[in-house]
């Protein structure tokens, strides 16, 4: 009984580490970082988040299921790509365009999530497939040719005014929450979310219970897609230019940002609000290895030590889990 005393208090300080880490991190770059204590730093933090906070809310799904899904990155650049050309060469006004990007993005979560539950391919195999196959159809469609979205004094800079700032204004914060309040919804009120917890926790025991895991599962890659799609728009409106054969790496951001908020790789548990908190600890790691003054292999090394340290946590959260 004393034995399950202190692995329930484990697991409830376990949860506890993401906020700490959060606030450890930003007062250690605020203290050792080159202007990293202002408003401005705070603000780049914020709208560095948009594109990886939208990845991380779809993949939360994936991997409370137990699966995984490598090809958001790419997902995302495609979806991104794709609409840059639709709008520049004329073929759709930039309305119908951006309404294109979350649609490709839930097209490859389709095939994803049907490739994963129809044909049983291992979700690291398949999704590793449309990464590859996102990655190259989006330069085959644009000729390997720089996509750029509309930036402020050209004839549609309503698209950096509506999805990223205007007037100073961070809008692409408004979407990022009202779009977490969307997933927390889905995850916590919903058959869905029940059915992606039972499936993570217990795959064959919610298969006997009555659960169609197929059509559940298809549905939380599907959603996956989408979210990636979501995450084109907002990564054209902060960055502007779209680069085709780019988007590799993009998706170990969320993937680790979603671990380090507490859910389980192994499936069956996790939050949102763990999610957002891990999204800006991402963030927060990126913006403050540059006010430190590291160079860009530096921050790759540390956000793959974050990544595998996020991994070894969750080993440990899980076996504290198992003894309470």
């Amino acid at each position: 009984m004393e034995n399950n005393k202190v692995a329930k208090k484990k697991v409830n300080l376990q949860k506890l580490l993401a906020p700490a880490a959060l606030v450890i991190l930003y007062i250690f770059f605020s203290i050792f970082g080159n202007n990293f204590f202002t408003p401005g730093m705070l603000k780049t933090i914020l709208e560095s988040s948009y594109f990886i906070g939208f990845m991380a809310f779809g993949v939360t799904f994936v991997i409370i299921t137990g699966g995984i899904d490598l090809s958001i990155g790419t997902v995302m650049m495609c979806s991104a790509l794709i609409g840059g050309y639709l709008f520049s060469t004329g073929t759709f006004p930039l309305w119908l365009a951006l309404v294109c990007v979350p649609l490709i993005g839930t097209i490859f979560g389709l095939g994803n999530g049907l490739m994963v539950s129809k044909l049983k391919l291992p979700p690291f195999i398949a999704t590793l497939g449309t990464m590859m196959v996102s990655q190259g159809l989006g330069s085959i469609i644009t000729k390997v040719q720089t996509q750029r979205y509309p930036t402020i004094g050209t004839d549609d800079e309503w698209f950096k005014q509506v999805f990223f700032s205007n007037n100073g204004f961070p809008m692409g914060a408004v979407y990022l929450l009202v779009f977490f309040f969307l997933a927390v919804f889905l995850l916590n009120k919903t058959r869905f979310g029940r059915y992606t917890f039972a499936i993570g926790s217990n795959e064959e025991c919610a298969r006997l219970s009555g659960v169609d895991v197929d059509k559940w599962k298809t549905l939380d890659y599907l959603v996956c897609g989408l979210f990636a799609g979501l995450a084109g728009i907002f990564y054209g409106a902060t960055y502007t230019t779209v680069i085709p054969g780019t988007g590799n790496g993009q998706e170990l951001n969320a993937i680790a940002g979603v671990v380090i908020g507490g859910t389980s790789m192994s499936g069956g548990s996790g939050t949102m609000v763990g999610t957002l908190i891990g999204v800006f600890i991402m963030s927060v790691l990126k913006n403050g290895l540059v006010s430190v003054g590291l160079e860009a292999q530096w921050q790759t090394f540390f956000t793959g030590v974050v990544v595998i340290g996020a991994v070894l946590l969750d080993i440990q959260r899980n076996k504290a889990a198992n003894k309470a």
